[in-house]
Parts: C-alpha cells; sequence; structure tokens
C-alpha cells in the first residue's frame, strides 16, 4: 500500500510555523491514524523536498530571496499558486528545516524536485545552521517569533550552466549538480534516491533503489 500526503511539514496543525498553519495534521504520522495502520507496519516513508523552499503567503522563511536571484527561481519554477496565482516566496534550500522535517516524519529517503531551476545559477547556497542571540542552532528555534529572527549561515557551493532536463541517468548529470546532491545527503544524513529534472513523469531520475 502507498499512502500519499499533502501540504508541506510545517503547515502541520501541531508541530508548524505557529500561527501560520492548516487546520489539519500534515505529517507523516497522521496517515497512519487516518488510515488505521499501525506504525509498525510502515516500511518506507519518502519525504518530497524541493531543491530551495518555498512558502505562500506570511510566516517566517529565514533564506528567503528577494531580486533577481528569487524572481529568476519563482519565474523557472512556476512558483504560483495552482488556482490563485499568487506568487511563492522562494529561498535557498535550509537544511535546519529539513533536519527538523526528517525527525517529525521518519523519512527513510528523499526525492530532490526542481534541480533544473537552479541551472545557470552560481553560486548556489545551502543554509546549514543558523545564528541566533549568539548560538548557533542545527534546528528552527520551537518559538515563530524566534524563527523568524534567525540569521541563516550558508554554505557556497559551484553551480552548473548545462540544461539538465534531458538526462535520463544520474552519472549524465554535470559534477557540481551531484556534488550538490552528495553535499545535501552527507550534512542531513539521509539518502536522495530520485531527482526530478523537469515537470514530466519521464524526466525522473532514480539514483538508487527505492
Amino acid at each position: 500500500m502507498l499512502a500519499e500526503g499533502a501540504q508541506g511539514t510545517y503547515l502541520d496543525v501541531i508541530h508548524g510555523t505557529q500561527k501560520y498553519v492548516t487546520s489539519s495534521s500534515t505529517i507523516a504520522g497522521s496517515a497512519c491514524a487516518n488510515l488505521g495502520i499501525g506504525p509498525t507496519r510502515v516500511t518506507n516513508v519518502i519525504g518530497i523536498v524541493k531543491a530551495y523552499i518555498t512558502r505562500v503567503g506570511e510566516g517566517p522563511l529565514p533564506t528567503e530571496l528577494g531580486g533577481k536571484i528569487g524572481d529568476q527561481i519563482r519565474e523557472n519554477g512556476g512558483e504560483y499558486g495552482t488556482t490563485t496565482g499568487r506568487p511563492r516566496r522562494c529561498g535557498w534550500l535550509d537544511l535546519p528545516m529539513l533536519r527538523k522535517a526528517i525527525n517529525l516524519n521518519g523519512y527513510t529517503q528523499l526525492v530532490l524536485t526542481k534541480l533544473d531551476v537552479l541551472t545557470k545559477l552560481s553560486p548556489v547556497k545551502i543554509c546549514t545552521v543558523y545564528k541566533l542571540n549568539g548560538k548557533t542552532l542545527k534546528y528552527p528555534p520551537l518559538q515563530t517569533h524566534e524563527l523568524a529572527n534567525v540569521s541563516p549561515e550558508y554554505t557556497e557551493l559551484e553551480g552548473w550552466n548545462q540544461d539538465i532536463t534531458n538526462i535520463k541517468q544520474y552519472s549524465e548529470l554535470p559534477g557540481a549538480a551531484r556534488d550538490y546532491i552528495q553535499y545535501i545527503e552527507n550534512v542531513a544524513k539521509i539518502p536522495i534516491t530520485s531527482i526530478s529534472l523537469g515537470a514530466g513523469r519521464e524526466q525522473t531520475i532514480t539514483k538508487d533503489k527505492i
């Protein structure tokens, strides 16, 4: 049996960024409760994460990008609300947020989507930790007002210019794109098993066996 959830971890009514949440639970554990399946019966939890981060509407987004780079990611990624057309806010990938999502959901692997959107950006940045009141944080603070005041610390990686939308094998990706994927795996300590390079089903490549 395959259960598919909707909406992101940080919209969860309990664990999300209060008060900017939805009315229900969006984390993986809610699938067990709603479907009547014991948690020990779940053998695989696959997290879906974009190669960058987005948010619709208000709420903290520590790595938010304004200006030309933010506009480029939004346009290339088609980051507009499906029904409202509302522009999504875009930012660099945020590993503190990802680490917490991994813990909350018990992800066993990740699928990295929209890697093609970062093509022709150099350098590409990944937020690795936050700074808040002189302290280094590997995870988001629990209070939303504190999350709104963190300063992200970045690692910069080399970008790539090659069109990757028609690539069929992981080994064919530019070295810089593979380095980006490997960096996320190493720091987040979780395997990335598939990568999407476009909107089409045929544009998803498998790195490792799911």
